[in-house]
């Protein structure tokens, strides 16, 4: 169904509150701060089940009507959350057979959130009955804008192995596979002995004494994956009986393995994300802009949510770093200038009690004399100035594929090296690109890609036949495909291709893979870049060429003097293929020669300079951000940079950690070269 945005033409900016850990009086308060700050929306109730029904059945509703109405009477809209991501005390008295069981066999109790089986029935229950409940209640009330069901879908707890959740795996086997015979055929079970007879006897692959079977792995990873979004499903159509607003749930995009976004994005009407630095990456602006071109593609380029960043650190990883100033803004505006036309935090007022009393807030502890409620209320200023924005959109010529599945089965046991993981490549092909100025989309590999110069494979371990041909048909119409090693290994089953390694893409690259060559812990090799040397390690293959140009070949290593870089021409493009580990930087030579052949000119940014392009109906807005300590120039065109309202003709002053917005005449086409 069509959907407005919540907070019409205003860029939405606020963050999670939550009222009931404060006495009424702070809630004056906070709404008075909430203006002075610019927030036009809040997220409420997501943790407050034990507060809303109070024992099973019994609805507490007087303190959330009084929350809605005062929020409303101060202008500030709501995104009302369903609570079911913690269920109360009482429900885990009530029904302890519905506690996750863990692949070890250890179930877990109350006291920490999102421990519930999703497959348990007395569950599934009573989230339709809350979520109806407050759907009914307040499906009228002129502050709810969104309706926010559960919190990140898949943690902390990502599968269970309870007897619900056996016994669900089974009957979706069943539908699945509609035989013994088909299942296992499936699962290769001729392979030690593991044939089944009876469905009783399929059970989840909890702990064994060696390894599990991998096809049995891979579908129970797709069977969790399936259960967390029935169970939004059923939320989702409990408040649809009742209520006409949109409808999301927050992912964690790059950073929650257990959902595939792609299947759950036909079940959202708005896409929404959570995103956190990872505070040991040095270098984490990039896995924030990777997770934000994530986001944005699985929101088919549609507008999307931020509805949760923090203002500094998080209390969660071993080393909570603390942001610096500015990095707060920088980080902001990487998600607006990425497509999020909502950029929200958790939490508003930091908590004085709890697990996470020590994550960063809106309104820290520290109050209003400090420099993070300056930034949020500078921030709250510059996003009413950006309000132009809103609706516009990215585009890319550049797409990396991203197939969850494919992802769930690379990273299970014994492949041929544990340094062959889909998240280091991923990482690598897209900090490649990123410090190129490449703007990218993810696609799954039955995408349309006739709109791409370039298509990136980084990990695609495993690869139906169908996708194999989709890639095939694209370069042979034109497009240039980049595959990186240890790629059209499996098929959907986790089982060999006939015709040996790569067999589904031998035609489009020119090669078969003979056998992996991995190298020892801490080996390292080089590649032969013309008159250079670049660095490589982890990965060599035996490659028997059957059309391939080589391009570059390994020094050292095992697979020494054999290809490590190869192009072949099919059809009407190219398809280049790296078979080896090569890092950020000795991935700069690839890639410029392989832009060349997609016809992508070198767009000259200074480094750490991020740029990003959103396109509206009669203006672009040139998104600018300088990671860096230094003053920069940028030849961005002529324009108004919105933040500073000035007036710019020729080069762009960016100071060193700032960031700018520059309205812009459209030029034909829409690209804006920088």
């Amino acid at each position: 169904m069509a959907q407005s945005w919540p907070t019409g033409d205003a860029i939405a900016f606020g963050g999670d509150y939550n009222p009931e850990q404060w006495p009424r009086d702070v809630w004056h308060e906070d709404v008075a701060l909430m203006r002075a700050a610019g927030v036009n929306l809040v997220s409420v109730g997501i943790f407050s089940w034990a507060r809303i029904e109070v024992s099973e059945g019994v609805f507490d509703f007087g303190w959330l009507d009084d929350v809605l109405d005062l929020l409303h009477a101060n202008g500030i809209a709501v995104d009302l959350g369903t609570p079911t991501a913690a269920p109360p005390a009482w429900f885990y008295a009530n029904y302890p057979e519905a506690r996750v069981v863990t692949r070890d066999g250890v179930t877990l109790g109350f006291g920490s959130r999102g421990a519930v089986s999703p497959s348990a029935p007395a569950y599934r229950e009573a989230v339709a009955r809350i979520a109806g409940a407050l759907a009914q209640r307040y499906a009228d009330h002129p502050a709810v804008v969104l309706w926010h069901v559960h919190n990140e879908y898949g943690a902390p707890v990502g599968e269970d192995f309870s007897p619900a959740a056996v016994a669900a795996f089974r009957e979706w086997l069943q539908e699945r596979y509609g035989s013994l015979e088909g299942l296992n055929a499936a699962w290769g079970t001729a392979f030690w002995g593991q044939h089944y007879t009876a469905w009783e006897h399929v059970g989840a692959p909890a702990a064994t004494a060696s390894v599990a079977n991998p096809a049995q792995r891979l579908d129970f990873a797709r069977f969790t994956d399936h259960q967390l979004r029935a169970c939004f499903v059923i939320e989702r159509d409990a408040i649809r009986a009742h209520a006409t607003q949109p409808i999301t749930t927050n992912f964690m995009a790059t950073e929650c393995p257990t959902t595939d976004l792609w299947a759950w994005a036909g079940e959202v009407d708005l896409v929404s994300n959570d995103h956190y630095l990872t505070a040991a990456d040095e270098r984490g602006f990039v896995g924030l802009a990777m997770a934000a071109d994530l986001t944005r593609s699985v929101a088919g380029n549609r507008p999307w949510l931020l509805l949760e960043h923090s203002t500094s650190a998080v209390n969660w990883q071993p080393r909570n770093v603390a942001k610096r100033p500015g990095e707060m803004a920088r980080n902001a505006m990487s998600h607006l200038g990425r497509g999020a036309d909502a950029i929200m935090f958790f939490q508003w007022r930091a908590s004085r009690s709890g697990a996470e009393k020590f994550h960063s807030a809106m309104l820290p502890h520290a109050g209003t004399d400090s420099r993070v409620w300056r930034e949020v209320v500078e921030l709250g200023g510059a996003l009413e100035r950006l309000a132009p924005v809103v609706g516009s959109q990215v585009r890319a010529d550049v797409a990396i594929l991203w197939d969850t599945e494919s992802f769930w089965a690379q990273d299970l046991e014994w492949r041929p090296s544990v340094d062959a993981r889909h998240r280091e490549r991923v990482r690598a092909y897209y900090e490649r690109l990123w410090r190129d100025g490449r703007t990218v989309d993810f696609v799954q590999p039955s995408a349309d890609l006739s709109g791409y110069r370039l298509v990136v494979a980084p990990a695609s371990y495993l690869l139906r036949l169908a996708d194999a041909a989709n890639l095939d048909r694209y370069v042979a119409a034109g497009g240039t495909l980049l595959v990186s090693y240890f790629s059209a290994i499996v098929d959907e089953t986790d089982a060999v291709h006939v015709g040996g390694f790569g067999a589904p893409l031998r035609d489009v690259l020119g090669l078969t893979v003979e056998e992996f060559q991995p190298l020892r812990a801490g080996e390292h090799a080089a590649v032969a870049w013309g008159d250079e040397l670049l660095a490589s390690d982890v990965w060599q293959e035996d490659i028997k060429l059957a059309g391939a140009q080589v391009v570059a070949r390994n020094v050292g290593g095992p697979a020494a003097g054999g290809p490590a870089v190869t192009r072949n021409e099919h059809g009407d493009g190219a398809a280049w293929y790296v078979a080896t580990r090569l890092g950020i930087d000795a991935l700069a030579p690839v890639l410029e020669a392989v832009y060349a052949d997609a016809g992508l000119t070198p767009t000259n940014l200074p480094s750490d300079v991020e740029v990003i392009t959103r396109h509206g109906d009669d203006a672009d807005f040139v998104v600018a951000i300088n990671h860096t300590a230094e003053d920069v120039k940028l030849d961005l065109g002529d324009g108004q940079e919105l933040l500073a309202a000035t007036s710019v003709t020729g080069a762009l002053d960016l100071a060193a950690g700032a960031t700018a917005v520059l309205r812009t005449d459209q030029r034909p086409g829409g690209d804006r070269p920088v």
